[in-house]
C-alpha cells in the first residue's frame, strides 16, 4: 500500500499545482507578461519595468501565501512598410510563488517576444503575436514536515521517519503563445481583445516519477481578455473589462469596471478606482462567487501604482474567516510617448 508520504504529496501537489498555484494576479493587466505574451511591448513608450506582489490569507495563516513577479520589456520600432507603425518587442519575466509552513516554492524565468503589426495607415489598429518560453523550478523543504511514525507515543514527534522521500526539487520547460488586437477609432477611445494559451507543453508536476506519482500534468490554460477605454466626461473615462480562463475542469471569470479621473487637461496625475467580481466553476461543475475586488490606481507622469484587495466569499472552511488577498503593483514607462494606448494599465 502506498505510504502516507506518497499519498500526502500526490494529493497536495495535484491540488496545489492544478488549482491554486498557476500564475494568478487580480491586477492582471498590471502583470502583462504573465497574462498574455502578446502584451510584451504593448505600451506607449520605449521600455517598461514593473513588479507586482500578492499577499494571500494573512488574517488566517501565521505565514501567508506570497506571489511575486517582476518584468522588463523593450519595444523597438521597425519599418517594414512606411505606411504602418510596426514594432517588435522582447521581455524578461521572473516569477516566484511561496507557500509557507513547509517552504513549497515555484520559481520561473521566461523570455518573451512579440511582433506588433500595424493594420492601417492611420495607426489606429494593431495585431500582435507573442511567444514566451521559460524554465520553472519547484522546491520543498522536508525538514519542516512531520509524519505519523515520528510520534514517540507520549508527547512529541521526535523520532526518525522511515519515509522514502523523492528529490526535493525538479524543473520543467513552459511555453505560452498569445494574440492581441488593439483598435483606437478616436482619441481617448480604445478597444482591446486578447487570447492566450499557457502551458502548451503540459509538463508533469509530480515530485515522484510518473509511474509512482500518476498523471500529474499541468493542464493547458486558455484565456481571453476583453477591455475598453471610453470617455464619459471631459476628465473621466471608464474601462470595462472581462478576463475568462479555462484550465482543465476549472473555469474563472473576472468582470468589472475601472474609472479614470484626470485632475486637469494638462496635468500629469490621474486616479483610477474600480471593482469587479470573480465567479469560478468547481470540480463538481458548481459555480461560486469566489471574490469581490476593489482597486485603486495612481498615475504620475510615467509611474503607475496599483493597490487592490480581494474579499473572498468562497472559503475552504464552513465559516468565513477573511481569507483575502492584497496586491500592490508598480511600473515605470521609459521614454513615455502617450500617443497610442496599446494596453490597459491595471
Amino acid at each position: 500500500m502506498r505510504k502516507f508520504c506518497t499519498a500526502f504529496f500526490v494529493a497536495l501537489f495535484g491540488l496545489v499545482s492544478l488549482q491554486a498555484q498557476d500564475k494568478h494576479f487580480t491586477q492582471f493587466y498590471a502583470s502583462p507578461l504573465t497574462l498574455n505574451p502578446a502584451l510584451t511591448g504593448a505600451f506607449d513608450g520605449r521600455y517598461r519595468i514593473g513588479g507586482i506582489y500578492r499577499d494571500q490569507w494573512r488574517n488566517v495563516l501565521d505565514e501567508p501565501y506570497t506571489t511575486f513577479a517582476t518584468s522588463v520589456d523593450v519595444r523597438f520600432p521597425i519599418q517594414l512598410d512606411r505606411r504602418y507603425k510596426d514594432a517588435v518587442a522582447i521581455g524578461l519575466l521572473f516569477y516566484n510563488d511561496d507557500v509557507k509552513g513547509f517552504d513549497f516554492s515555484t520559481n520561473q524565468i521566461a523570455l518573451s517576444a512579440a511582433f506588433h503589426k500595424g493594420l492601417d495607415v492611420r495607426k489606429k489598429q494593431f495585431l500582435t503575436l507573442g511567444v514566451q518560453m521559460g524554465i520553472a523550478q519547484r522546491n520543498i523543504n522536508y525538514e519542516d514536515l512531520v509524519f505519523d511514525d515520528q510520534f514517540n507515543d507520549l508527547d512529541a514527534f521526535n523520532l526518525a521517519t522511515q519515509e522514502d522521500f523523492p528529490e526535493n526539487n525538479f524543473s520543467f520547460t513552459d511555453l505560452s503563445v498569445g494574440l492581441n488586437y488593439t483598435f483606437t477609432p478616436k482619441r481617448q477611445t480604445s478597444y482591446f481583445i486578447g487570447v492566450a494559451m499557457h502551458h502548451v507543453l503540459q509538463p508533469q508536476l509530480s515530485f515522484y516519477p510518473t509511474e509512482e506519482g500518476g498523471d500529474s500534468k499541468l493542464f493547458a490554460k486558455y484565456s481571453a481578455q476583453l477591455s475598453a477605454s471610453l470617455p464619459i466626461a471631459d476628465l473621466v473615462s471608464i474601462s470595462p473589462r472581462l478576463l475568462l480562463a479555462l484550465q482543465g475542469p476549472h473555469f474563472q471569470a473576472n468582470a468589472g469596471t475601472n474609472f479614470r479621473f484626470k485632475f486637469s487637461d494638462y496635468g500629469d496625475f490621474a486616479l483610477h478606482l474600480g471593482g469587479w467580481v470573480r465567479p469560478v466553476r468547481n470540480n463538481d461543475d458548481s459555480f461560486d462567487l469566489d471574490a469581490v475586488v476593489f482597486m485603486a490606481g495612481f498615475e504620475l507622469q510615467n509611474v503607475l501604482l496599483g493597490l487592490s484587495y480581494d474579499f473572498n466569499l468562497n472559503d475552504l472552511t464552513t465559516t468565513r474567516n477573511g481569507q483575502g488577498a492584497f496586491e500592490i503593483s508598480l511600473a515605470y514607462l521609459g521614454q513615455f510617448e502617450n500617443d497610442t494606448v496599446l494596453c490597459p494599465k491595471f
